[in-house]
């Protein structure tokens, strides 16, 4: 199915259709642009990538709930700030669409990352985002259950070879282990991770044909935010020792590297090269996750964690080129 922003993409921002381009200087101006849009997009997956190393040091000295508040009070703060400066004229959301902004906020913004410092606190950074990165196939799946949208070969065999990966990584190899209860909460609380996308993701595509892809993320977090304070307070918010350098290094690189900076570049790549190409950098995002993990962690790397990741992308790459097909 089509993903929001690609829906926004198409809508307001693809560019009429022209002749082949004239060769001189503005050739090359465009192609440095292409490139630089390609150096953001592999940035972009390795700052994604990152997320997982710094929420794994997060979740083990600082609750979930004040985790996920210290996060988005830095990231809503620089949201609204880019979006004032890039989008001058920014469309107001009508009462129905600030309905579907508050629940967006609950669900992508709340639940996703108290459940995402939950499970993080549990398990690997690296299997963590190998399962997270079926977040893409989810959304195909549960748009063909509930809307209708149409599945094709792609797509299916995306889907089937995803999730045998996610399955490989949760099992660690050994997938009749999940009829012995081989399945913990922290996995629980990562596939919630995927829940919760899925959920903001099918909910923005109702105030994408209003609001652009960075004016609904920053409302969305604006309202996910002001909701995580209170049992961000709860749990000790104000009253707590003084967090270590390396939370506050975390928070810092949660808010403005992986949600600013990524949000913004993610978007500006589908401007500029469409959302299928756009789209397939993602692909590298668990990939760097396991890296990562590896060098500042030193998580170990097993067969079934390889192969896990090598699957999902793989099904992830499939769904993307589905999605565009169909």
């Amino acid at each position: 199915m089509d993903s929001p922003a690609r829906l926004w993409y198409r809508r307001r921002l693809m560019p009429p259709r022209r002749g082949p381009p004239a060769c001189g200087a503005g050739t090359l101006d465009r192609q440095h642009t292409v490139l630089a849009t390609y150096a953001k997009l592999l940035l972009m997956a390795l700052f994604w990538g990152g997320t997982f190393i710094a929420g794994r040091v997060l979740a083990q000295s600082v609750g979930p709930y004040s985790g996920a508040f210290l996060r988005f009070a830095v990231a809503s703060v620089c949201l609204a700030a880019v979006m004032l400066k890039m989008e001058r004229g920014v469309a107001r959301p009508s009462g129905r669409h600030l309905a579907v902004l508050f629940v967006m906020g609950m669900t992508g913004i709340f639940a996703y990352n108290v459940l995402f410092l939950k499970g993080l606190k549990l398990i690997e950074a690296g299997r963590a985002s190998a399962i997270i990165a079926n977040n893409p196939v989810f959304i195909a799946l549960v748009a063909a259950l509930l809307f209708g949208e149409r599945l094709n070969l792609l797509k299916v065999a995306g889907i089937l070879i995803s999730v045998t990966g996610a399955v490989t990584v949760i099992t660690h190899g050994a997938p009749s282990s999940l009829l012995s209860g081989a399945f913990g909460w922290g996995e629980v609380f990562i596939l919630g991770c995927v829940a919760s996308w899925v959920a903001y993701s099918l909910l923005g595509k109702t105030v994408m044909s209003r609001l652009s892809p960075l004016a609904a993320v920053t409302f969305s977090s604006l309202a996910g935010t002001a909701c995580l304070f209170p049992p961000a307070v709860f749990e000790g918010l104000l009253t707590a020792a003084p967090y270590p350098l390396a939370a506050w290094a975390s928070i810092v690189y949660l808010g403005l590297f992986g949600t600013v900076l990524g949000f913004v570049w993610y978007y500006q790549g589908i401007q500029r090269i469409g959302p299928v190409r756009a789209g397939l950098f993602i692909n590298f995002v668990p990939i760097f996750a396991v890296l990562l993990s590896v060098l500042f962690l030193e998580e170990p790397l097993t067969l079934s964690l390889l192969l896990g990741v090598v699957l999902v992308s793989t099904g992830v790459c499939l769904t993307t080129l589905g999605a565009h097909r169909a």
